[in-house]
């Protein structure tokens, strides 16, 4: 069975985005400020707030879930009342960085989305953040095929990566979130293709998890140095580029590397 359609989470996959260090950054503010009366009794400290902190304990979540399981995990007093503060928090410092174009989208990727496209199979965005549209409708696709020296004849003037989409559910409330496959069969519902027969592109184990509920085919996307982690959550595939898998064993409905064919 071949694929037809391809569902991409966007931060960390997409595009490099400032997720991260506005998460990182709200928190170090609040325990430095408004929350000081508490940071005796948590195990926060800057420096722990590493960047497996926030693909194990974060990535991949709905904005107030991501900030009560990132205080749950620093043992932060009343976490879930915390959570609609630290959360509003990181959302005002998200929207300052995206404003000052603090991201950028990764070359491999977009390498990737047109090569797919090119080879017909249907393309969905499903990213948990509220924030996800307005890095896709920055994000000049024709502008980086004339850089890279390609041709595509369905990249027209002023396309952008929102542009090359089929559906996009990114930023929906759902019921469940990541590690349930709500959002991801809701875009393959939305691409008019069947779970079966479509693949995930996803940067975070319960994102991982959640295609694989889903009974999709999961591609593992480790940026950061966390190849174990997505194996271990079920991915058919991880690498940590991807130029590294094989377009010809994706032709035929497979998730390979490049050099196996």
């Amino acid at each position: 069975m071949s694929f037809r359609g391809t569902i991409f989470d966007v931060d960390g996959v997409l595009v490099d985005s400032p997720h991260e260090q506005a998460w990182r950054e709200g928190l170090r503010q609040l325990m430095e400020n408004d929350w000081s009366d508490v940071r005796g009794q948590t195990t926060y400290a800057p420096e722990k707030f590493t960047p497996e902190v926030y693909q194990r304990v974060m990535s991949g979540k709905p904005r107030y879930a991501g900030a009560q399981s990132a205080l749950e995990h620093f043992e932060v007093p009343d976490a879930e009342r915390r959570a609609r503060e630290y959360g509003d928090r990181k959302q005002v410092m998200i929207v300052e960085l995206i404003e000052a174009s603090q991201f950028h989208a990764y070359p491999d990727a977009l390498r990737f989305v047109l090569a797919v496209k090119d080879m017909g199979l249907r393309i969905a965005a499903a990213s948990s953040s509220k924030n996800a549209n307005a890095f896709l409708e920055r994000i000049r696709l024709d502008e980086f095929v004339e850089g890279e020296g390609l041709s595509y004849g369905f990249v027209r003037p002023g396309y952008t990566l929102l542009d090359i989409l089929d559906a996009n559910v990114s930023g929906r409330d759902f019921e469940q979130g990541k590690p349930h496959p709500e959002i991801f069969l809701t875009a393959a519902e939305e691409l008019e293709v069947p779970p079966e027969e479509s693949f995930v592109v996803e940067d975070a184990a319960n994102g991982v998890q959640a295609a694989k509920a889903g009974n999709m085919a999961a591609l593992g996307l480790a940026r950061a140095e966390d190849e174990e982690l997505l194996e271990e959550a079920g991915a058919d595939l991880v690498v940590t580029s991807l130029d590294d898998v094989s377009l010809d064993a994706l032709a035929i409905g497979r998730l390979e590397r490049r050099g196996t064919w």
